[in-house]
């Protein structure tokens, strides 16, 4: 059997939004900012997909700004805020943040920034006092991930937003990972911005979008042309953002039976996989992606070495079953993960970490496989 279980890495771009893509590459190939048939075909599918992006996340189509993808949409956010300050100012961001926010925050900091890293307790969540207390008269923005890639983990934007609010901080939230699996209503949240990725959500790579509440200006990082209203310059990828505008009204349409679906596969998993003594859930198991499920390996093998996440990735990818882990190699050291660290494990268990997410093509029989298959290498000697 061949099952992939790393949706939350990528997800295969599905038919309808192919289809759509390659209709635009033959029909409207046009540079969507000329005048002439040609520009205005391909300026129509834009507004198109533009239209259905915003309406994902109950927005006005003019709030959003499409970008390559989550990264940049994420960078925009942060550097679109701050860089049209004139002097350095507080930022907060959480200790559970993605590369994309942690490291222009690290940025930002070398430039004279003073940046708050919320702590989180043992399940990844932030607490709301934490954040009201690390609020200061200085304070220019807050970013806190709505869901965390890698141990599943939903925050209390609503709540945080709110706090924001009241002192006049703009709010913005990672919604990467939340896009097409649980509903988002910007205007609830009561956040400032927002960023998305396609192919999180079954639309192709090289297409994401930043939600700009109006009335929220941004410096815009790349000079050039004046694109999408002066906001981010260069011609914009039409038929990739075709591809995403399909795959974000499709994740609408199917939002709600598919989320109730995934969240019963991923309690299957769950339950499959409780009495194996070596594996430790990570994460919130009550707030949590309803697509994702997280461990910790706590094992040693054959030599009395701790196994790390990444070994027992290479065995099951040997089974044919796709998963991930959350450290990274570095200089032929294999790093704890940031995110477990930030979440009080020891480093031991910060290089433990797996991460099973699921996707519209699993199934009940998936589930079952790939339980009995973890069992049977975390049950016999590690190799």
């Amino acid at each position: 059997m061949q099952i992939y279980l790393d949706h939350s890495a990528t997800t295969p771009t599905r038919p309808e939004a192919i289809e759509a893509m390659v209709q635009s590459l033959r029909q409207a190939w046009g540079n969507p900012s000329s005048l002439h048939h040609w520009g205005e075909t391909a300026a129509t599918d834009l507004e198109m997909a533009r239209l259905q992006v915003a309406d994902l996340i109950q927005a006005p189509a003019e709030s959003i700004i499409f970008t390559s993808g989550g990264t940049e949409a994420n960078n925009l956010a942060l550097m679109g805020v701050t860089q049209r300050l004139e002097q350095p100012g507080h930022l907060i961001i959480s200790s559970v943040e993605h590369a994309a926010i942690a490291q222009p925050a690290r940025q930002l900091a070398q430039q004279g920034w003073q940046v708050t890293p919320l702590p989180v307790n043992g399940q990844g969540r932030v607490d709301p006092q934490a954040l009201e207390a690390a609020i200061r008269p200085d304070t220019r923005l807050i970013s806190v991930i709505y869901g965390q890639s890698e141990v599943g983990t939903l925050q209390p934007i609503e709540t945080l937003a709110a706090m924001a609010g009241r002192h006049g901080v703009l709010f913005h939230t990672d919604a990467v990972q939340v896009a097409g699996r649980l509903p988002l209503d910007v205007a609830a949240l009561g956040v400032d911005l927002l960023s998305l990725s396609s192919h999180k959500l079954y639309g192709p790579k090289g297409a994401g979008a930043l939600y700009v509440r109006p009335g929220v200006s941004l410096a815009p990082l790349l000079a050039g042309g004046g694109q999408e209203a002066g906001r981010r310059s260069g011609t914009e990828a039409v038929a990739n953002l075709v591809g995403f505008g399909v795959a974000a009204a499709l994740a609408k349409e199917e939002l709600d039976t598919e989320a109730r679906r995934l969240a019963g596969l991923r309690d299957r998993l769950f339950e499959q996989l409780a009495t194996v003594w070596n594996l430790q859930v990570s994460g919130d198991r009550q707030h949590r992606l309803p697509h994702h499920v997280s461990f910790l390996v706590d094992l040693d093998d054959a030599q009395g070495k701790p196994v790390t996440g990444k070994a027992l990735v290479r065995q099951l990818n040997l089974a044919g079953i796709a998963i991930s882990s959350g450290s990274a190699c570095h200089s032929g050291q294999l790093a704890p993960s940031p995110i477990l660290l930030a979440m009080g494990y020891p480093e031991r268990l910060a290089r433990a970490g797996i991460r099973l997410t699921l996707g519209r093509e699993t199934t009940e029989a998936d589930i079952d496989w790939t339980a009995m298959v973890l069992k049977q290498f975390l049950t016999r000697p590690f190799p």
